[in-house]
C-alpha cells in the first residue's frame, strides 16, 4: 500500500543501509531481503541475531546519514536449537543450498565425541561440513549432538565470516580441558579430515553413492541377524 518494491514472496528490497525503495523508510528484520554470505544470492532469513545488527546500520544510518558507512553485508544463517535433551546448530550454505547456486563443494562427515571421552557426560556429535574443492573455503556446517555443539557451531560461522579454509581449521587453537573440549577439537578433527581430502590423501564413499561401489571394494554387512 506504501508502494515499495517487494520480491515475489512479499518481502521488502532493502539497501546496504536498509533503506527500501523510499530512501526515507527504513526496514529491518524478518520483513527483509538480505544477501546470502556465501553464495551473495538474495534471501530471507528470520533470525534475532541479524535483525538486531540490522536496527544498529539503520538507526546509525538515519542519525549520522552518509558521514558514517553504516552498511549490513550478509547473512549467513547461523542458528541453534534445543530438541529435549539434544542440540542442533548450522551455519552458512547447505549441500542443498549449493546444488540450487550451481557451485562446486566437498564435504566431509565425521562423529567426535563433545570433550575428552574419558571425562563424564559426553556423547558423539554429527558434524557435516562443506567447503571448496579448489581453496578449501569453509562454506556451511552442521552439527547435531549433545554437549558442546553451540561452541562448534560459532567456531564455523566465525571461519565462514572470516573467509577461513578447512587448512586454517587445522591450525586454530581453542580451549581446551577434559571437561569442555578435546586435545584434537571437533573442528580440527573436521580440518584434518576436509584437508586431507582437498589434498588428494584420501578418496570418500558417500551413501548416495549406493549402489555405485569404488573398484575392489568388499561390502561387509555388520548387521546382527535381528
Amino acid at each position: 500500500a506504501a508502494g515499495l518494491a517487494l520480491t515475489e514472496r512479499g518481502a521488502l528490497v532493502v539497501n546496504e543501509h536498509q533503506q527500501t525503495s523510499d530512501p526515507l523508510v527504513y526496514a529491518v528484520g524478518d520483513s527483509v531481503q538480505v544477501r546470502d554470505t556465501v553464495t551473495g544470492s538474495p534471501i530471507v532469513v528470520p533470525l534475532a541475531g541479524p535483525a538486531n545488527r540490522q536496527g544498529r546500520v539503520a538507526a546509525d544510518h538515519m542519525v549520522r546519514g552518509t558521514g558514517r558507512s553504516a552498511r549490513y553485508s550478509s547473512t549467513q544463517g547461523t542458528s541453534v536449537v534445543k530438541v529435549f535433551e539434544m542440540t542442533a546448530g548450522a551455519t552458512g550454505a547447505t549441500e542443498r543450498t549449493l546444488q540450487a547456486a550451481g557451485r562446486e563443494y566437498a564435504k566431509v562427515y565425521l562423529h567426535p565425541n563433545g570433550h575428552a571421552s574419558y571425562y563424564p557426560g559426553t556423547a558423539p556429535m554429527h558434524m557435516k561440513v562443506v567447503f571448496d574443492p579448489q581453496d578449501g573455503t569453509v562454506l556451511g556446517a552442521q552439527v547435531a549432538g549433545y554437549d558442546g555443539v553451540d561452541k562448534r557451531i560459532d567456531v564455523f560461522a566465525m571461519a565462514i565470516r572470516a573467509g577461513m579454509t578447512v587448512e586454517d581449521l587445522e591450525e586454530v587453537e581453542l580451549a581446551y580441558a577434559p571437561p569442555y573440549g578435546s586435545a584434537k577439537d571437533p573442528v580440527n578433527m573436521a580440518g584434518f579430515q576436509a584437508a586431507n581430502l582437498l589434498r588428494g590423501d584420501l578418496d570418500l564413499w558417500y551413501a548416495e553413492e549406493w549402489p555405485a561401489l569404488p573398484d575392489g571394494s568388499v561390502l561387509l554387512d555388520v548387521r546382527s541377524p535381528r
